[in-house]
């Protein structure tokens, strides 16, 4: 199908007039990117992208990513004309309310066609490169699309990922950059001298250049883009922000603010449309993308026939060979979790073929490599292991960006007090509920003589606060077996693995249900009731807590040990389960963590009768065992701090 320019034209100023008064009726939005965007969203939609509105989840499709989740009206007002997720327009006057699937930031799952959350700026960078190496992987042969602007660019993360897909030679990815030289502020002048073109290109990327409103220069320029078949390519397209606005034509006051009833219309009129008419569409407009989209649907079609093997669904892992293949460590032996999670990642990735991923720079110390499974490449994207450079931020939102491909399970992997440059892309992979992996050594001040710097201490509380995503801290070599178990099996949320550097023992009373549950008794002694000392402990204190209950378990005391791998899988059990572990009778509590006390007092009945042994400062540079002596993680304070209630 030929589109002319003058169709062209008509279309990109229908969303532009769309745009407008979706975000007026709101009285919320940002018009300005927009209305900024429209020649380069419709040049894209109506003639080079291949995605198939009656089979939204057409594998073979390509991947559409707007970074710059402020122009979701762009999006929405594409899907609606497009037929992608049937919005109507009725959907449309609903931007931005309560209940509606047209949110202020594209949401996955909300409608068709969003592929993943943006918002954040620069998020949709770094997930589009993920994105396009599980294409690579998957074979499915499309591109990746990443519409982003100037803020985008001055996030840090673009870097991170740019640099990473350019070291890979990462063709098929795609940035188109509306470069309009305005933020909220103003200019980018205030806070932005560099040179983008000359930064992609030291990156390993192709840049080209184009007049962003200019139908033609853009047509050129797509085409030469999907030619380049060695390097990701950047598109600077010049544009102006709030095209088309009387007033508001390059003003930074376009960008987060309605234009107004009166601005509007001087907008309509600007473009040759009836100012007093609002949400309206021309009917050659809609003919020309339903005529698009015939062209997609039967191409969807033929290629579902011609590669019925290649999907990209979520498979569900196979439990009994998932369970089979764990190793089993004996009791009394001593070992690191980081070294058993490990060994475990090796033997579970030989059942588990989607598991993909690797480390920021610290894949010796995680010990997250997959042995004999080769690594990504430039330019060739086969192995399993992807050297992510130290670039924690980066590496998390390409994990994301693999996961919500479908059909991989992405993970990345540092040191835990890193997890804070992780956190933003976290919380993204939470919000889209996308079963991303993140795996975190070296969980506590028992890293000892890299010191405060790299001994984290309110990471847990932390992390225990972020909705939607389940965390786990084994207590020994078994344990992890059965978390990494639980994060594979989990296929609704992103989850994170807390390793310890340090040998710790390889507990009796271990159990996966109890794993699963979150928590459960993994030692009592006497008669269980209300004089029952109780103790409660993750990581690598529970051992602490059983040696010391076992001594005052000599000395005829009921005692009851439980091992909390993850308060949130834990929390979310049933409430006679959460009784049948820590019976609200047993009052007499030694909590004890290698971590702020933040969280915890939720499990404290008395506060005359409960205890914590817990970390409320930063560590110190020495060696990790003069710091447990110091801090009092050891079995005899645990003890003393028991005798102390009784």
């Amino acid at each position: 199908m030929k589109i002319s320019n003058e169709q062209l034209k008509l279309s990109a100023n229908t969303i532009r007039c769309l745009c407008s008064d979706m975000i007026d009726k709101a009285k919320s939005g940002h018009p300005g990117a927009p209305l900024g965007m429209a020649d380069l969203a419709v040049s894209l939609w109506l003639k080079f992208l291949n995605v198939a509105p009656g089979d939204p989840k057409w594998p073979g499709r390509d991947r559409l990513v707007f970074s710059g989740g402020h122009a979701s009206a762009l999006v929405y007002a594409l899907d609606h004309l497009s037929g992608m997720g049937s919005v109507t327009i009725d959907e449309l006057k609903n931007f931005r309310q309560f209940g509606s699937r047209c949110a202020g930031h594209p949401e996955r799952g909300l409608m068709p066609g969003v592929e993943v959350t943006t918002g954040p700026l620069g998020q949709g960078v770094a997930m589009g490169a993920g994105l396009q190496l599980a294409a690579k992987k998957a074979g499915t042969g499309n591109r990746t699309w990443v519409f982003c602007g100037d803020g985008d660019m001055q996030e840090g993360i673009s870097h991170e990922a740019a640099s990473w897909a350019g070291a890979m030679k990462l063709s098929g990815l795609v940035l188109v950059y509306d470069s309009n030289g305005i933020t909220i502020e103003g200019s980018t002048a205030l806070s932005m001298a560099d040179d983008t073109k000359k930064r992609f290109e030291s990156y390993g990327w192709k840049v080209f250049t184009c007049d962003g409103h200019d139908y033609d220069a853009i047509d050129r320029t797509y085409r030469r883009a999907m030619k380049v078949a060695d390097a990701p390519v950047l598109v600077i397209a010049s544009t102006h922000i709030g095209f088309g606005a009387p007033t508001k034509h390059d003003s930074a006051s376009s960008h987060g603010s309605p234009l107004g009833t009166e601005e509007t219309k001087g907008l309509k009129a600007a473009l040759g449309f009836n100012p007093e008419e609002s949400f309206a569409v021309p009917e050659e407009v809609y003919a020309v993308f339903a005529e698009r989209a015939k062209t997609m649907n039967r191409l969807a079609k033929r290629w579902r026939r011609q590669n019925p093997s290649i999907t990209c669904e979520m498979r569900e892992p196979d439990y009994m060979k998932l369970i089979g293949a764990l190793p089993k460590y004996e009791v009394g032996k001593s070992v690191a979790t980081r070294n058993a999670c490990g060994e475990i990642l090796n033997a579970v990735a030989k059942v588990v073929p989607e598991l993909t991923g690797g480390s920021a720079d610290l894949g010796p110390s995680n010990k997250t490599e997959l042995k004999g499974f080769g690594d990504v490449a430039p330019g060739a994207f086969e192995g399993r292991n992807i050297h992510f450079g130290i670039r924690e931020l980066g590496m998390a939102a390409i994990v994301n960006g693999i996961t919500a491909f479908g059909g991989f399970r992405g993970y990345g992997s540092t040191f835990f007090v890193f997890s804070d440059y992780c956190r933003p892309a976290m919380r993204l992979a939470a919000i889209m509920r996308i079963p991303s992996m993140f795996i975190y050594s070296h969980d506590s001040f028992y890293v000892g003589e890299d010191g405060a710097t790299h001994e984290p201490v309110e990471h847990l509380s932390a992390l225990r606060t972020m909705p939607g995503i389940i965390s786990f801290r084994p207590a020994d070599a078994n344990e992890t077996a059965y978390a990494i178990a639980e994060m594979i099996l989990n296929t609704k949320c992103p989850a994170c693995l807390m390793t310890t550097r340090q040998n710790v023992p390889v507990l009796e009373g271990v159990r996966h249900e109890g794993v699963a549950k979150g928590a459960y008794v993994i030692y009592e002694s006497g008669s269980q009731g209300m004089d029952t000392l109780l103790f409660i402990a993750t990581g690598s204190e529970v051992a602490l807590a059983v040696e010391a209950a076992k001594r005052l378990a000599s000395e005829g005391r009921s005692v009851r040990v439980v091992s909390m791998p993850s308060m949130e899988l834990f929390l979310s059990q049933k409430c006679a389960y959460r009784e049948s572990v820590i019976p609200e009778m047993m009052k007499k509590r030694v909590i004890v963590e290698a971590g702020v006390r933040f969280g915890w007092d939720r499990f404290r009945i008395d506060h005359k009768t409960t205890r914590f042994v817990t970390l409320d400062h930063y560590g110190e540079s020495a060696p990790c065992d003069i710091l447990a002596n110091e801090y009092g993680f050891t079995a005899d304070n645990v003890y003393n701090t028991a005798k102390s209630i009784i």
